[in-house]
């Protein structure tokens, strides 16, 4: 039980501790210490229930239906190469730190960003999903310890990120954090377009 918590604990961890659209907007939010609570709960709520869904089978269905597979896949594509290239249009034209805005807009890209990206469901349903069925009868110990990894990332992300403000005053710091989430996000989308 123990060993099928942390090793949930640690998979969970490995897949969401990357520089993503989902993280960046995370860690926007805590620089800008807002809607902080809100984005934090629907990303770990969200994985939360994808990993349950993964570790209760639905994984298996998909991988046994490949048109749903291919589907997963070339939405996924698109989506994160269409985010890289927003990435790269504010990495071109970067602003300082801007207090304000509305919270509703944050709300509603944090849903885009968590279920219309294909890459979270292959992490969370079919990565941990397939995963945990190693671990027998303990596979749902092992799906908790996963949850918990996300939990413990997205809150140290999203109210830890506040101590990153000072550095996010300076227009050149929003660049070099969208040039990075651009090369991920594209290059993951790339990858998924080709099948990798």
């Amino acid at each position: 039980m123990m060993y099928a918590l942390l090793a949930g604990l640690g998979a969970g961890l490995s897949l969401i501790v990357v520089i993503g659209a989902q993280n960046a907007l995370v860690l926007r939010q805590g620089v800008l210490r807002r809607q902080v609570p809100a984005i934090v709960a629907i990303c770990a709520a969200s994985d939360a229930l994808l990993i349950a869904l993964g570790v209760g089978g639905v994984g298996a269905v998909l991988t046994a239906w490949p048109p749903a597979l291919t589907a997963v896949r070339w939405s996924g594509a698109a989506f994160l190469v269409g985010y890289g290239v927003l990435a790269v249009r504010r990495m071109l034209r970067p602003a300082a730190l801007q207090v304000g805005g509305a919270a509703s807009a944050a709300i509603v890209t944090c849903l885009a960003l968590t279920w219309l990206n294909p890459h979270v469901y292959l992490d969370t349903v079919l990565l941990l999903g397939t995963a945990s069925t190693s671990f027998g009868e303990d596979r749902w110990w092992f799906g908790l310890g996963a949850m918990a990894g996300s939990v413990l990332w997205f809150t140290s992300l999203g109210f830890g990120a506040r101590w990153l403000s000072g550095l996010f005053t300076r227009p050149s710091a929003w660049r070099v954090l969208d040039g990075a989430v651009a090369v991920v996000v594209t290059a993951t989308g790339v990858s998924l377009a080709l099948g990798a």
